[in-house]
This record gives structure tokens, C-alpha cells and sequence, in this order.
């Protein structure tokens, strides 16, 4: 009588490390493809659509990375396997880590204004002009948007204000160039009163640009800021960050000059 052949199937208990490595897998792929989405942008690999469905798929690797590791912790209580329990721990974890840049971006967002121009002076707003055309080649418009923006500021960042410094306008001239070139943002124009740079991101390398101009008011150097991305609708509160640090460390640096 002939025997059936005998087929080799996995131990039950091999379940737990198995879906373990498969926990790490999938963080690892959505690791690369959020790593890989702004430099491919940035070099001309992929369009700005196409970079995002990268950190779109990177999302969707990382929740069920965590599913996976969630399941492999049961599992592995059950079997009593500790060691792809706390593989499946430590993927739970960087999974949540992972989606919380993300979820605070997204709130960020909804906390926001949906407008991407920031200025120190609504009314009279400093022009680009030196980078003029190479905003003219981008989405994003030259020209201050106008009153509709102005009043969307004014209630989301009052901080934004004109600053008034106590040195003669040479001097703040010298220190406004320093702290840009400190800041790693690529100076355009340098005249007189008015300074012009392009500020890039360093993930996506988008560009943000950013006019400095200097004026008298009361006997002091009045300083008048403005920085407007290229490329967005919103900008989920960069630019007047920006605006707010950069004149803050203006501050200080004539003060301890």
C-alpha cells in the first residue's frame, strides 16, 4: 500500500515571528517611500502629485504595519512568544510615531488661515521684485492677494507686526543680511533699504521668498517683512513663523552687537 507524502506546513508557533517580520517589513517600505517622496520631488524624479501618492502609500504601509503588529501581539500571547511581542511592540510605536507627523500637519491645517502670503505691512505691503520673475513662472501670484488675505492675518497671527529697532538703517541692513545667510536662504538683491532671498525647504525643497525692507519712523529703523510661498494655497502657518523668528532674531542680534 502506498503512503501519502507527507507535506511540511508551519509550526503554529512559527506564526508569531512570522507575522512579526512581516510588521517590520511593511515599516520599512513606508519608512523608504517617505523618504524617498521629497528628494524625488525636489530632483525633477517625480511631479508634486505623484510625490504625495508616495507619502499616500507610505501611509497605508504604516497603518497596516501597525494592524500586522497589533495581530502579532495577540498572537504571540497566546503562543507565548515574547520575542515577536516585543518586535510587535516596537512596530506599533514607530508606526504611531510615524503617523503622528502627519496627523499634527493635518491639524495644523484646519487651525490655519488657507493663505500662503505673510507681510508686517498690510497696507503697504513690500514688492518682490528681483525674484519677480521667477514667481511669475510659479503658481502663486507676485502681487500681495489683498484684503481678503490681510484680514485672514490679522486674526490668525497678530504677532505679525512691523519692528521697530533703535540703530541707524546701515546697521540693520548688515545684521538683516547676516541673520539670512545664518539662516541658509539665498540672497537675491541687496540695495539700500531692501533685501530680497529665496528660503528653500529642505525635504521637498520648496521655495519661499522674502523681502526685508528698511524705513524711518520716529527716529528709528522701521523693519518691514514679507515672505510668500511659491506654490500652495496654504501654507499651514510656515510663513509667518518664519516672519515672527527671523524678527526675533534680528532683535537679538543688534542687541548684543
Amino acid at each position: 500500500m502506498a503512503t501519502q507524502p507527507i507535506i511540511d506546513r508551519p509550526h503554529k508557533s512559527a506564526i508569531p515571528r512570522r507575522l512579526a517580520w512581516l510588521s517590520v517589513i511593511l515599516l520599512v517600505i513606508a519608512a523608504l517611500l517617505v523618504a524617498a517622496a521629497g528628494p524625488a520631488y525636489r530632483t525633477d524624479m517625480l511631479g508634486l502629485g505623484e510625490a504625495f501618492s508616495l507619502l499616500r502609500y507610505a501611509t497605508y504601509s504604516v497603518v497596516a504595519a501597525a494592524a500586522v503588529g497589533l495581530i502579532t501581539l495577540l498572537a504571540s500571547a497566546l503562543k507565548r512568544r515574547f520575542g515577536p511581542g516585543f518586535t510587535a511592540v516596537l512596530v506599533i510605536v514607530a508606526a504611531a510615531a510615524i503617523l503622528y507627523v502627519p496627523w499634527q500637519h493635518w491639524q495644523r491645517a484646519q487651525a490655519v488661515p488657507a493663505i500662503h502670503d505673510i507681510t508686517t505691512d498690510m497696507d503697504n505691503p513690500p514688492a518682490f521684485e528681483a525674484v519677480s520673475s521667477a514667481r511669475e513662472a510659479a503658481p502663486n501670484e507676485v502681487d500681495y492677494p489683498g484684503e481678503d488675505t490681510a484680514r485672514q492675518q490679522r486674526a490668525a497671527y497678530p504677532e505679525v507686526q512691523p519692528l521697530p529697532l533703535d540703530a541707524p538703517t546701515s546697521t540693520v541692513l548688515a545684521a538683516v543680511q547676516a541673520e539670512m545667510q545664518e539662516a541658509g536662504w539665498q540672497i537675491v538683491d541687496v540695495s539700500q533699504d531692501r533685501i530680497e532671498a529665496t528660503a528653500t525647504t529642505r525635504w521637498f525643497g520648496f521655495k519661499d521668498d522674502v523681502v526685508v525692507r528698511l524705513g524711518e519712523e520716529d527716529g528709528a529703523t522701521r523693519v518691514d517683512m514679507r515672505s510668500a510661498s511659491r506654490l500652495g494655497k496654504s501654507d499651514v502657518g510656515t510663513n509667518a513663523a518664519r516672519v515672527d523668528s527671523f524678527l526675533k532674531a534680528l532683535k537679538a542680534r543688534l542687541a548684543q552687537s
